[in-house]
């Protein structure tokens, strides 16, 4: 079964050019697009896996890579949500993979889809491997490997770690990306969800970017 074969054939019997514009132009124009909506694009998915099932997961890293290369947005959607389905499977290694897709063609898009459905749940199987690798994104220079730290824990609820948390944002404070005051407000807000208090008086104890801080508190 040439999985890519199956991809790809779907989605060309599925380009609507109309759409396709519209797509572009919200990405800014950084991506070209089939122009196929998510419920279509889940449904081809869906399609493809009860009539051929799913690739090995030894298969992945190359199947992620080539839907990588192609040009159309949506394939690279389709990598990460195929290899959503295989998170049981996940194996340490598969974090290089995962960087690759943080690191490559990044926009906001794929790298909080990376993190939300591959790494979090990765991290959460290999919990002794966290720290490290977080750490390493958080100093580096680039800005979605940062953004990568401070946004993994959403959703973790009462699993969250504070400290690790609130580490983070501090040592991207001073950012003026965009996408990096973003992340510290999106991720304040989730934890403000399970402890309103602390973010309260974190966000009252440091003078956060106005983005930051107005994303922190819209739930307070």
């Amino acid at each position: 079964m040439n999985y890519l074969q199956l991809i790809t054939t779907e989605f060309e019997k599925a380009a609507n050019a109309t759409e396709a514009v519209v797509m572009k132009q919200y990405m800014r124009d950084q991506f070209e697009f089939f122009g196929i909506k998510s419920p279509r694009r889940k449904l081809i998915q869906r399609t493809l896996k009860a009539a051929h099932g799913l690739p090995a997961i030894g298969e992945m890293p190359a199947l992620v890579k080539a839907l990588w290369e192609l040009p159309q947005r949506e394939y690279q959607y389709a990598a990460i949500d195929t290899m959503q389905l295989l998170h049981k499977q996940f194996l340490p290694g598969h974090i290089q993979l995962f960087e690759f897709m943080i690191l490559e063609k990044s926009w906001w898009d794929t790298v909080d889809n990376t993190i939300s459905a591959l790494v979090s749940p990765w991290f959460k199987k290999f919990p002794a491997q966290q720290a490290g690798i977080t750490d390493r994104w958080i100093a580096s220079n680039n800005l979605w490997l940062q953004r990568g730290a401070i946004i993994y824990q959403n959703g973790w609820k009462q699993q969250t770690d504070e400290k690790t948390l609130f580490r983070y944002i501090l040592q991207c404070n001073h950012s003026r990306e965009f996408f990096i005051q973003k992340a510290i407000g999106w991720a304040l807000r989730e934890y403000s969800k399970v402890n309103p208090e602390a973010v309260k008086q974190f966000v009252a104890a440091h003078p956060l970017a106005p983005l930051s801080k107005r994303e922190a508190l819209r739930l307070l």
